[in-house]
C-alpha cells in the first residue's frame, strides 16, 4: 500500500473487498434472522458487566443471549439477571462448539489483549461474526492472523472503537475529511488516567497485554488517523515508568510522535500515572477540539468559530453495536473493520521498537 493512501480510501477499498467477492456476490455469513441478531459476550469482567451487558438492554438490532466465561460463579448472576438459558452458556474450552447455536450470530471477545486472537479466531472458525475490543491484539501479525480466519469463514470482524461511532467524534472526522477549517496541520492527543491496579491484574502483565500503550495509547493513535484521515509515514516513541512496583515490566507512561505525508503531524501521550483526555486539532483557518475526547460519557467540544459540539447522552456501546449490528444486517462494511484495527497495530509495533531503541525514529 502506498504511504500516501488516506486512510479514508485505504477503509473503503479493503472495506469492499471484504463485503465483496471477486464474482460480486457477497463474501459474508448473512443473519438467519432480519430481528435482533443474538450476540454472546466472551470474558465476564468490568466492561461487559458495567457497560456492554447493559448497553445490549438499550440496542435495536442486537440483543445478548449467550456468555462465555471461565468463572462459573457468575453463571447464575449472569442468567438470572438475563434470563440466559444453559444451552447459551460457555467455557472457554466449550466455545468451539458454539458453532452449533443458531441462538448466536455474534461473539464480542473481551479478554486480555493476549487472547484476542485466539479467540476471535476460535469465534470465527465457529462460523460466527466477531466484535472484537481493542487494541485488535498484540502485534500486526496477530490482527493479520484474524482478518485472514474471518475472510477464510465469511464472517465480519469488527474492532470496539466506539469513539469511532460517537456523533461529536463523527463530526471532527468529517471536518477533516471536507477541510471546514483548511487543512489539517497538527494534531495533539492525551489520553490516560492515574491508575492504581491490584497485584496481577493484566494490565500491569506485558505477556497479557498490559500497560499504557496497550490500554489507552490506541485511543491516542486512533484519534491521531482519524482526525487527519491519513496513515503514518514515521513514528519516534519513549517509554518510562515511575511506579516500578505497580508496572514492573510495563509502560507507565508513552509519548510518542507521528510523521504523515505532506508535513502534517500528531503528538500523542499516554499514561497509568495522571489523568488527562483531549483532542485538539490544528488547521489552516482555525481548528477544533474535543475534551474529553475518550470518556464513556460527555464527549465534548468546539471549533475555533465558536461552534459547540455538546455531549449526547445516548449509551456509547449501544450505539456501537447497533450500527455494527446493522452492517451485518444491511451486508455493508462495517465503521470500523479490522483492517483499521491491523493499521494501528502495525504502528503500534514501530512505537515499541522505537521507544526499545532509545526514541530512533522507525519508517513505516
Amino acid at each position: 500500500m502506498s504511504k500516501n493512501i488516506s486512510r479514508r480510501n485505504f477503509l473503503i477499498k479493503t472495506g469492499s473487498a471484504l463485503a465483496v467477492t471477486s464474482l460480486g456476490f457477497p463474501s459474508f455469513i448473512l443473519p438467519r434472522k432480519r430481528e435482533k441478531l443474538g450476540v454472546a459476550l466472551v470474558g465476564l469482567g468490568n466492561y461487559s458487566t458495567n457497560l456492554l451487558a447493559p448497553g445490549l438492554q438499550q440496542t435495536e438490532h442486537c440483543e445478548l443471549r449467550g456468555i462465555v466465561t471461565g468463572s462459573p460463579e457468575k453463571i447464575p448472576v449472569w442468567q438470572e439477571r438475563y434470563g440466559i438459558p444453559n444451552r447459551n452458556v460457555y467455557n472457554y474450552e466449550t466455545m468451539p462448539d458454539i458453532a452449533n447455536n443458531d441462538d448466536i450470530d455474534i461473539v464480542y471477545i473481551v479478554l486480555p489483549n493476549s487472547m484476542h486472537a485466539e479467540y476471535s479466531i476460535i469465534g470465527a472458525n465457529a462460523g460466527k461474526h466477531v466484535w472484537c475490543e481493542k487494541p485488535m491484539a498484540m502485534n500486526a501479525d496477530e490482527c493479520r492472523m484474524m482478518i485472514s480466519a474471518a475472510e477464510k469463514n465469511g464472517v465480519q470482524l469488527t474492532v470496539g472503537y466506539r469513539m469511532q461511532h460517537e456523533p461529536n467524534t463523527q463530526t471532527i472526522i468529517k471536518y477533516g475529511e471536507d477541510e471546514t477549517y483548511g487543512k489539517v496541520l497538527e494534531v495533539n492527543a492525551k489520553g490516560g488516567f492515574n491508575g492504581n491496579f491490584p497485584e496481577g491484574d493484566w494490565r500491569t502483565v506485558a505477556a497479557m497485554g498490559g500497560g499504557a500503550m496497550y490500554d489507552m495509547g490506541v485511543y491516542s493513535l486512533n484519534a491521531a488517523r482519524y482526525s487527519t484521515g491519513l496513515e503514518p509515514v514515521a513514528v519516534t516513541a519513549t517509554q518510562s515508568t515511575d511506579r516500578t512496583d505497580m508496572y514492573p515490566d510495563v509502560d507507565e507512561h508513552t509519548f510518542f510522535d507521528l510523521e504523515f505525508p505532506g508535513g502534517v503531524t500528531a503528538k500523542c501521550e499516554t499514561s497509568f500515572g495522571k489523568n488527562m483526555n483531549s483532542l485538539n486539532i490544528e488547521c489552516e483557518n482555525g481548528g477544533y477540539h474535543l475534551e474529553p475526547f475518550l470518556s464513556f460519557s460527555g464527549v465534548q467540544g468546539g471549533t475555533s468559530d465558536g461552534v459547540e459540539l455538546p455531549p449526547d447522552p445516548n449509551h456509547q456501546q449501544a450505539r456501537q453495536m447497533d450500527d455494527d449490528a446493522l452492517a451485518l444486517k444491511n451486508n455493508t462494511p462495517p465503521i470500523v473493520p479490522g483492517e483499521e484495527g491491523l493499521n494501528d497495530m502495525r504502528i503500534v509495533d514501530a512505537i515499541f521498537e522505537s521507544a526499545n531503541r532509545g526514541g530512533e525514529r522507525i519508517e513505516l
